[in-house]
Order: structure tokens, then C-alpha cells, then sequence
């Protein structure tokens, strides 16, 4: 659960972590805009630089349009 004081980070998502550029505790789903702790983080484009909040959510992202 986010707190009131909670601030996005910035990340650089890598194959298999991601590398924190600047502090905070949450990042913004790319497609649904829901906050997700980094903590929860597991899903993310390398490719796009874009976190997901579920595996579906990535899977959709990533069909061909």
C-alpha cells in the first residue's frame, strides 16, 4: 500500500532487474496508470522502458497492433 508521502521513482528496466535512477517507492503501470510498490514490481519492457502492473497487462502491450 502507498503511503500520502509517496513519490515515483525512475527506473532503467534491464533483461532480469532494473536499476533505480531516481528515489521514490512506486512506479505508474504505462497502460493503466495504477501505481505499483516497487516492491510488487515484476513486470516491464526493455525494449519500451515501460512497467506493467500484471502479466496480462504486459502480454496486451506487447501484441502486435
Amino acid at each position: 500500500m502507498l503511503s500520502p508521502t509517496s513519490r515515483p521513482a525512475r527506473l532503467h528496466y534491464m533483461a532480469n532487474n532494473f536499476r533505480l535512477l531516481s528515489p521514490g517507492d512506486h512506479v505508474l503501470c504505462a497502460v493503466t496508470g495504477v501505481p505499483i510498490s516497487l516492491e510488487e514490481l515484476r513486470y516491464w519492457s526493455v525494449e519500451r522502458q515501460e512497467p506493467y502492473a500484471t502479466a496480462e497487462i504486459s502480454t496486451g502491450a506487447m501484441a502486435p497492433k
